[in-house]
């Protein structure tokens, strides 16, 4: 039941990275919680996972920073926030002319909004400081 268990968690992780992976072009879908939600499915089910999401030169440094509390880039902040209205703002004008859909579109940006303007910010000083390598298991998965 153990390997089950570890099988199931290493799928939904992976399946959360692909979803974050397609919300870097949808901005829409959030790529950030997709992300998170994989380190923490990986770091339930694969340690060799974990350690390539958080060692990835893509974004390891940027979930570290995240996990550890540090906070989000400002740049990226500005970035996330403004594709974010775009997108919902396109779709509730244009491609959704019913107001029940664009109220929750509504309330998604709000809260997106919200979430990342209570983030703490991280300082372009910490962006440079490298995120702890994290090193897989001694057993194999």
């Amino acid at each position: 039941m153990n390997r089950l268990k570890r099988t199931v968690w290493t799928a939904a992780g992976t399946s959360a990275v692909v979803l974050g992976l397609i919300g870097i072009a949808v901005p829409v879908l959030p790529t950030t919680p997709f992300l998170l939600l994989a380190a923490y499915c990986y770091a339930r089910g694969s340690r060799r996972f974990l350690h390539w999401l958080l060692n990835n030169h893509l974004f390891g440094a940027y979930i570290t920073a995240y996990r550890e509390g540090r906070g989000i880039p400002r740049r990226q902040k500005v970035l996330t926030i403004a594709a974010l209205w775009l997108t919902i703002g396109w779709t509730g004008l244009f491609a959704v002319p019913v107001w029940w859909v664009q109220l929750p579109l509504l309330g998604v940006a709000v809260g997106v909004t919200a979430h990342l303007l209570r983030s703490k910010t991280l300082l372009p000083e910490d962006q440079g400081r490298p995120a702890p390598r994290v090193e897989p298991a001694e057993t194999p998965d």
